[in-house]
């Protein structure tokens, strides 16, 4: 794993200036917490390392944001392979804007699991009863 750091880093939600010339060097294999009050962009950055913030309409992001000396802003990063390296979990859910199913069998997919529909079908039952009855 490889720092990550941003350069001059700003994002917009529309004409909202969420994010204003961060910079800033985050060290691999190190705990950090980035502390602030409701609302000062923490969660933004961190949407911005695996670039969740492409899937919200009308985002715009400028700056730099290195990954193993890469710049993972650039419209031909692999995004899958990215967020393979950069996961992110949070204190609810964040699903991505697919069906309840395709939420599920996400990580099967991106992973390049050959598994059969029917394989898939079983594990999100199995989640979905989790979830509801908190066992299997």
């Amino acid at each position: 794993m490889a720092n990550i750091i941003t350069k001059d880093l700003n994002l917009w939600y529309g004409s909202f200036k969420a994010l204003e010339n961060i910079n800033s060097s985050f060290e691999a294999n190190k705990i950090t917490a980035i502390i602030g009050p409701s609302g000062c962009g923490k969660s933004t950055l961190l949407r911005v390392f695996n670039r969740m913030n492409d899937l919200i309409e009308n985002v715009k992001t400028e700056g730099e944001v290195l990954v193993e000396g890469k710049n993972i802003l650039d419209s031909n990063t692999d995004l899958v392979s990215l967020r393979k390296k950069i996961g992110m979990v949070f204190q609810r859910p964040n699903p991505f804007p697919l069906s309840i199913y395709e939420n599920i069998v996400f990580g099967e997919k991106i992973h390049g699991s050959m598994i059969k529909r029917e394989r898939m079908d079983n594990i999100v039952e199995e989640s979905l009863k989790m979830f509801y009855y908190g066992k299997s």
